[in-house]
């Protein structure tokens, strides 16, 4: 009988296998493949199983070096299939995308990097791999391999917090909403129901269109996430929305399934308009939302456009130019667009939405918000999301929200739950190694998916020319590029075919990588929100994650924020001293090829810039017209004073004194004694003396001199402190920010007419008589604030006015009468606050704004 059963049992696999097979390539289902091929992050299935990384789990995953295994790379994908037709070809959202891609011929940096590997010599290689046993078949232009003694394990510390302060878990959404008061003092939200939506467990209680359905299920979406079920019925409404959510809950459907929805009951006009208007604040992810709103009106009529930086100008302008239904923008090629593409407006947005909306109404957007806003229609629906949500009055005002509601997931300085936090400490004057623990990091534990923030876009470069002369396929996102090259870098690491991605801020926000397990932060960024944003690339719709965080004494301020608010214990990773050591020495040995590849692509810089100066001056001799493929010059809502004022502005004072520093002076100009005829007659004593006058040397030459003459250990600890500068000017300046002069909010009255005067603070003890001034300075009341106000302006009309007689422009008679209060009409009245009718009685307490005191009697 146990023959007989084996031959059945081994014909029913292979019956399952033949299933398999034919449901998708090598057992993969249709559904899985196409999530793959999207690069999408699909909902966890009930039986699979996710690593926990958090406080209550058993298990402890422990990070220790591993060797990567060469894998032989395939000459021809298995999964490739020719298409049929452009809309199938177009239905891979990044082809569609590539459409709006001008591209330019430049040299790739691999190519540098493989021909320094190609060409190092034997020396140079053994100095990189000293401790390999060679075999005989190794050549000395193979990649860096990580030898045996390397794999010696780190030390671990469990970090526990410390002081009084809970962190407060995820409890579930809370739903707000503001309710309108005349005098505008009670806060801005008002709480109206906590978890209201919390029975909802599937989109199919939403009571979405068919389309849309096919759509979720055609993605893998089954269950929505707490932001998706408190956000769509409430957007479903028409309401105005404030949302704050942990990154990687899925933000982006939450806002653009309500908005789809909408649209497809659009009126059938004549005309195509544009109904949707989604801000993000960086090119990569406006071309992300703008993926995610192509595949879910794939089976939809809703058109989708887009328009941000980098892209194709005329592209975008034969998109804008048919009024697609949503159009997904960054603010500066939206106002170009605005400016000067012909039938394209904003008169009939109806729904406004802002993508790390944070982000977007800072001082950096201000000017391009307002002007977006102003060209918006006035009755429009407004959401804002972002996952650290600020709740400041007048940055919601800032986009006239009309009763918003506020929804609020989790605290808004939380990482996910699934995170491993680990910190590397790097003690006082070894900020040259941090260099050597990257390397160490990447080449012996953290093989792949790997992202690195860096600071600046110089050190981004250098890194990953040093990590890709170790052997590592690496890649880089910074401003730098053309957004062709951002757009490639950011594909390839999708698609697995870079382990290492190298970047700024500029891909620490809303960017979704599904395959990204591991972040390293180089340098500690400014700010706790900034910590947030880099460190939520990984750990994201539940998964797990890790995130390793270089550390200085300098950086030991946010270090303690950050494990002050952390949900779970925080590691300290140390790695041995001998392996720092040897991951110096290799670093070392390969400055002069990173040097070499740095300055082969500064001669090529050179060499185009000299080739577009010789065209330019040759069409000018002949007398030709530049070339303007553009067309005629593009207008701007400002102004090049206007501009000018708002970079300098924005720079701070530190950059407006180096910009004065690098006025050139002349000899001898130090001070105001400057005599031009002794200047000249020691310039021709010198001239006749036969002696050379030196040029000043450039300062690339003279930085290349002056770093010939310092060590390695030197030039590292140099670029270290400067990406440290370069963090704390960040600081500095969100500093002066915080610190600027807030607009004064101001409380209740007491049914007598006077203000508490004490912010709202209650059992305080009695107060002293105040002086006249102290009681204008301290009362906040709503009749004292409104009076201060009106002062201030009235204040400014003056000066206008005293300007203006001083600069010699002509008053009228009627206006100086006014002023000195001359005109029979007005003399006498007072145009600040009114005083309150009534005979005072000569009683104390009669300052201004004080109104009800004991020298007058209440009027019935």
């Amino acid at each position: 009988m146990k023959k007989d059963k084996k031959p059945k049992t081994a014909v029913k696999n292979k019956t399952i296998t033949a299933a398999a097979t034919v449901n998708g390539e090598n057992g993969v289902s249709h559904k899985e493949d196409m999530t793959r091929r999207l690069d999408l992050i699909k909902t966890i299935n009930d039986d699979e199983e996710v690593e926990d990384f958090s406080e209550e789990s058993e298990t402890e995953v422990d990070f220790q070096p591993t060797k990567l295994k060469n894998q032989k790379p395939s000459e021809f994908d298995g999964s490739f299939k020719f298409v049929s037709s452009v809309k199938e070809y177009n239905h891979d959202t990044w082809d569609d995308l590539m459409r709006f891609v001008k591209r330019k011929n430049r040299g790739e940096v691999n190519d540098k990097i493989a021909n320094v590997i190609r060409d190092r010599t034997k020396e140079n290689a053994d100095a990189l791999k000293d401790d390999i046993e060679d075999d005989g078949a190794v050549t000395h232009n193979e990649e860096v391999d990580v030898s045996d003694d390397e794999m010696k394990h780190d030390y671990m510390r469990v970090k526990e917090r410390k002081g009084k302060k809970a962190v407060t878990e995820n409890v579930g959404p809370t739903v707000e909403v503001k309710e309108e008061t005349e005098d505008g003092s009670k806060d801005y939200f008002e709480e109206l129901e906590e978890n209201a939506n919390g029975q909802i467990q599937s989109f199919y209680q939403m009571d979405l269109s068919r389309p849309l359905m096919k759509a979720i299920g055609a993605l893998g979406y089954i269950y929505p996430t707490p932001i998706q079920a408190s956000t769509i019925p409430i957007a479903l409404m028409g309401r105005d929305i404030c949302g704050c959510a942990a990154t990687g809950t899925g933000k982006t459907a939450a806002y653009m399934l309500p908005t789809v929805e909408r649209l497809l009951y659009k009126p059938n006009l004549s005309q195509a308009v544009t109904r949707v208007l989604v801000l993000v604040p960086t090119r990569e992810l406006g071309a992300q939302v703008y993926q995610v709103a192509k595949q879910l009106t794939q089976f939809t009529n809703v058109d989708v456009g887009i328009a941000i930086g980098g892209l194709d100008v005329k592209a975008q302008e034969a998109v804008l130019r048919k009024n697609p239904d949503i159009v997904i923008a960054t603010p500066g090629r939206l106002i170009d667009h605005i400016k000067n593409t012909p039938s394209f407006s904003l008169d009939s947005i109806e729904i406004l939405i802002l993508d790390e909306a944070d982000r977007m109404l800072d001082e950096y957007f201000a000017e391009q918000m307002k002007e977006i806003i102003r060209s918006c229609a006035a009755t429009r629906q407004t959401m804002l999301f972002s996952a650290t949500m600020t709740e400041e009055v007048k940055d919601l005002a800032a986009v006239s929200l009309r009763k918003p509601v506020k929804i609020f997931v989790n605290n808004n300085q939380t990482v996910a739950f699934n995170l491993r936090q680990e910190f590397i400490r790097i003690r006082e004057g070894r900020e040259a190694d941090r260099e050597a623990l990257l390397a160490a990091l990447v080449c012996r534990t953290f093989h792949d998916h790997c992202m690195v923030f860096v600071q600046t876009k110089r050190t981004a470069h250098r890194l990953r020319v040093l990590l890709g002369l170790l052997g590592v396929k690496t890649g880089e996102l910074h401003g730098d590029l053309t957004q062709a090259q951002r757009l490639e870098s950011l594909k390839l690491f999708k698609e697995e075919q870079i382990d290492i991605l190298v970047a700024t801020d500029v891909a620490a926000r809303g960017l979704d990588i599904s395959s990204v397990k591991t972040v390293i932060n180089f340098v500690m960024p400014a700010t706790l929100e900034h910590y947030i944003h880099r460190v939520g690339r990984t750990a994201r719709a539940g998964k797990a994650g890790v995130s390793v965080s270089l550390a200085g004494e300098q950086e030991r301020k946010i270090v303690k924020e950050i494990v002050k608010n952390a949900i779970s214990s925080v590691k300290n990773r140390i790695i041995p001293q001998d392996i720092i050591e040897k991951y110096r020495k290799k670093l070392a040995a390969l400055e002069p090829e990173i040097e070499h590849v740095l300055a082969e692509e500064r001669a090529e810089k050179l060499l185009r810039q000299t080739e577009h100066q010789l065209t330019s001056a040759e069409r000018k001799l002949k007398g030709q017209q530049p070339p303007n493929p553009e067309g005629p010059p593009r207008e701007w809502f400002q102004t090049l004073s206007e501009r000018r004022e708002e970079k300098t502005r924005l720079a701070g004072e530190d950059a407006a004194e180096k910009k004065k520093e690098k006025k050139r002076k002349r000899r001898g100009d130090d001070d105001d004694d400057f005599d031009p005829v002794r200047y000249h007659q020691e310039r021709k004593k010198k001239l006749n003396s036969n002696v050379v006058v030196e040029k000043k040397k450039s300062k690339p030459e003279a930085d290349t001199n002056s770093d010939a003459n310092k060590t390695p250990k030197q030039l590292a600890n140099e670029r270290a402190l400067n990406e440290l500068r370069k963090v704390s000017m960040v600081q500095a300046k969100l500093a002066k920010i915080r610190n600027r002069p807030m607009r004064v909010k101001a409380t209740e009255d007491d049914n007598d007419g006077k203000s508490t005067g004490d912010g709202g603070r209650k059992n305080r003890k009695k107060q002293r008589n105040l002086s006249r001034f102290e009681r204008d300075l301290t009362d906040v009341g709503n009749k004292n604030v409104k009076k201060l106000r009106y002062d201030a302006s009235k204040k400014q009309r003056m000066d206008k006015i005293d300007k203006r007689k001083q600069s010699g422009k002509q008053m009228s008679s009627e206006k100086m009468r006014n002023k000195h209060g001359l005109n029979k009409q007005n003399k006498g009245k007072s145009f600040g606050q009114k005083a309150p009718k009534g005979k005072p009685t000569g009683g104390k307490g009669m300052g201004r704004g004080g109104g009800g005191g004991k020298g007058f009697k209440k009027r019935k």
